[in-house]
């Protein structure tokens, strides 16, 4: 049955603490999954919280603490002393153990560091501690099984079952030469039906996916994505094999591009929290508004140019927000689609053909649209058949102009090194309202000649 956080629960936890009931709380606990427990202590005040991380031990504590929200880790790991902080470390993938060193003050991490009992595990962590957080090489661990191309199929078993017993889950066995470079990657099947004696350079297959410690970590999701990968090898400017990147470190890297994308689209600059600070959450989201209120300035303006149109044709105004509205959702829709092509790498084809494409696509979508529009304004609004054809004829063009610029502006964003998620939030809506406003009344002035 899935975990399921209660308030008898929380309350019975709270009483164990102020009881000091250590050996009941702790078998309570030690049952649970880590991540339940994280949950558990995100409910709890910081001061429970620790309580509970210092009664545990720290196999399971360690694993607690990458389950945690930011800000409740920083207060516990601000409580613990840097040896406590290095027992847990020590317990840790070095990657994991990266993470969280970098999220510590200088001094207290280079006490840390110190602290730390596996002086190869230190190392390890202190050469991870190079790469910038963005970079497959901030995204490895050093944990990883290897053999070289010229041992036999026994030697290889041998230091296999040796290197084994540091790894929490064996995806691949990369096959290495003497200076320590990538060749290949060896099959569990042919090490277990080849003669003990045969050399791992005969049986070791050549093809191997690798990324450079360089490398973006976006681009490694698009790979590992792309060819189902569970692990990939990293290697170094020399081709050297330095460390491996697993499918959950790749997991966090897709949640945490979405969610930037998914605030960008909304027109928020920074990546925030709901638990933040209103300072930091208005400076998150001030800057678009700030932006959508200066486009509803500048519409304000394009409809003070047609000001003549209101004493004349003043029922033209009841279809301005009908036209704005479309002109936002269709670029939207079209931006959406381009940065999500340009996300997945999926985009095909021409820009001359992208542009066809788009134009057919519009127009279809704006025919049908203003034919319900026409018959919906005539028979039901009972508007006059001269707007009825300003109205339709202002709504296809404004769909097919909307499409494009939804189109091309995530695209020249992407040429530039910009987010074109950008493209998606207010920007384009803003954008997109005025060129339909524009477009609609000087529609309507070529016709009625206002």
């Amino acid at each position: 049955m899935q975990f399921k956080i209660s308030k008898e629960l929380i309350l019975q936890i709270e009483e164990l603490i102020l009881s000091k009931k250590d050996q009941q709380l702790e078998a309570l606990l030690n049952d649970m999954h880590h991540a339940d427990i994280a949950e558990i202590l995100d409910e709890l005040d910081f001061d429970e919280a620790t309580y509970i991380f210092k009664i545990l031990d720290s196999e399971k504590t360690a694993e607690i603490l990458l389950e945690l929200e930011d800000d409740l880790r920083e207060n516990i790991l601000s409580r613990l002393s840097p040896k406590e902080i290095a027992e847990e470390l020590d317990e840790l993938d070095t990657d994991d153990a990266a993470d969280i060193i970098a999220e510590l003050s200088t001094d207290i991490k280079n006490e840390v560091i110190s602290e730390l009992i596996d002086v190869e595990h230190a190392k390890d962590i202190v050469d991870l501690l190079r790469y910038d957080e963005d970079t497959a090489g901030g995204l490895m661990g050093k944990e990883l099984v290897k053999v070289n191309e010229n041992w036999n199929v026994l030697t290889c078993v041998k230091e296999m079952r040796i290197q084994a017993e540091n790894v929490s889950r064996v995806h691949s066995i990369y096959v290495v030469d003497d200076e320590n470079r990538l060749k290949g990657r060896l099959s569990l099947k042919d090490l277990l039906t080849t003669s003990t004696k045969t050399p791992i350079s005969e049986v070791y297959i050549p093809k191997v996916d690798y990324v450079r410690v360089d490398t973006e970590d976006v681009e490694v999701a698009r790979i590992m994505q792309k060819y189902d990968l569970e692990a990939i090898p990293v290697v170094d400017e020399l081709g050297r094999l330095v460390g491996r990147i697993t499918i959950d470190d790749i997991v966090d890297v897709i949640k945490d591009e979405a969610d930037k994308d998914y605030q960008l689209a909304a027109g928020i600059s920074q990546d925030v929290e709901a638990d933040d600070s209103i300072l930091e959450l208005t400076k998150a989201r001030l800057p678009w508004l700030v932006l959508a209120l200066l486009g509803g300035f500048v519409s304000v303006r394009v409809l003070g140019l047609f000001e003549g149109a209101m004493t004349d044709h003043g029922n033209l105004f009841f279809f301005t927000p009908l036209i704005a509205a479309m002109a936002g959702n269709v670029g939207v829709q079209s931006s959406a689609i381009i940065v999500q092509g340009l996300a997945n790498n999926t985009l095909s084809g021409s820009l001359f053909s992208r542009l066809i494409k788009e134009i057919s696509l519009s127009l279809l979508n704006g025919v049908i649209l203003a034919s319900i529009l026409f018959l919906g304004s005539h028979f039901l609004l009972n508007v006059e058949l001269i707007i009825g054809v300003i109205v339709t004829s202002a709504l296809i063009s404004v769909i097919i102009i909307a499409s494009l610029i939804g189109t091309f502006v995530p695209l020249l964003l992407n040429k530039f090194g910009i987010d074109p998620a950008l493209a998606t939030g207010p920007f384009i809506t803003t954008s997109n309202d005025i060129c339909g406003i524009l477009i609609y009344f000087s529609i309507a002035k070529l016709i009625l000649g206002f």
